[in-house]
């Protein structure tokens, strides 16, 4: 199937966000966003967001994936997974207008941005599922800028990158520093034990239906889903055997792709 990939630039409370947006040439009218979590950017550990784009539009469904405010090539401060409701809604807003055909959004969300998607979830009607991959970061970390650190460390081979640093655009201690206060208002790692009870209470409140799709070496996300099953949230899982957190090899994202794909269309 003919697929017509769009760059994009829009706007979000005055700071300019990039996304990419894969239309197929007979778009469904269920669409798909999806979210990367804090450690990545719009095209993903070993560019599986982009990969995972282009297997899920062949099947007919429009596709979304950007970068949110602080992340990848977007402006802006980086913002915890529970300060991007505005990100989400405007590029909700965006695909919409890039896809008018589009009637129903999916949000496929891996890591904290999982737990993004399902905060978000309940306060738009336009969201009918979701996805969620691995909920909840994959691993602690004792200095929260880590990530960061792993973001651009990915980056290093691109041009555009080192154009940014030389402008002085970047502002990596800036970022980082955000990063730590985020880390310290949240008592560091403690907040693992609530929130997941937190996210259940969220997805109680949704109407719409829920697919974990969860990785068999990833033990946070599995504690995730037991706490997800004590609070009767209603959802499908799907365990992908020795998967990472990120499903990083190319049999694991396939497991992920077919499973997200015949789930989301056979409804």
């Amino acid at each position: 199937m003919k697929i017509d990939q769009r760059a994009l630039r829009f706007n979000c409370n005055g700071s300019s966000l990039i996304g990419v947006v894969d239309v197929p040439e007979r778009p469904l009218q269920r669409g798909v966003l999806m979210l990367a979590d804090s450690e990545q950017y719009r095209i993903g550990s070993h560019r599986q967001f982009t990969l995972l784009s282009r297997v899920l539009a062949q099947r007919g469904l429009p596709m979304m994936r950007f970068d949110r405010r602080g992340m990848g090539d977007s402006e802006g401060a980086p913002r915890a997974f529970d300060a991007i409701e505005d990100d989400i809604r405007a590029a909700i807003k965006e695909f919409s207008t890039q896809v008018p055909e589009m009637k129903e959004i999916v949000i496929l969300g891996l890591g904290d941005a999982a737990l993004a998607a399902a905060l978000y979830a309940p306060l738009d009607e336009r969201v009918c599922a979701l996805v969620l991959l691995n909920p909840l970061p994959g691993r602690p970390v004792d200095d929260p800028a880590e990530p960061l650190r792993h973001h651009y460390l990915a980056r290093l081979g691109e041009v555009a990158f080192w154009k940014k640093v030389a402008r002085g655009e970047l502002g990596l201690a800036e970022r980082a520093g955000t990063l730590r206060e985020q880390w310290r208002r949240m008592g560091g790692g403690a907040h693992r034990t609530a929130l997941p009870r937190r996210i259940a209470d969220s997805l109680n409140g949704f109407p719409g239906r829920l697919l974990l799709v969860l990785g068999g070496e990833d033990l946070a996300a599995r504690h995730f889903a037991r706490v997800l099953a004590r609070h009767h949230a209603r959802f499908r899982c799907v365990e992908v055997a020795q998967a990472d957190h990120a499903f990083t090899s190319s049999a694991w994202r396939d497991e992920v792709a077919d499973a997200s794909a015949n789930w989301i269309m056979s409804w």
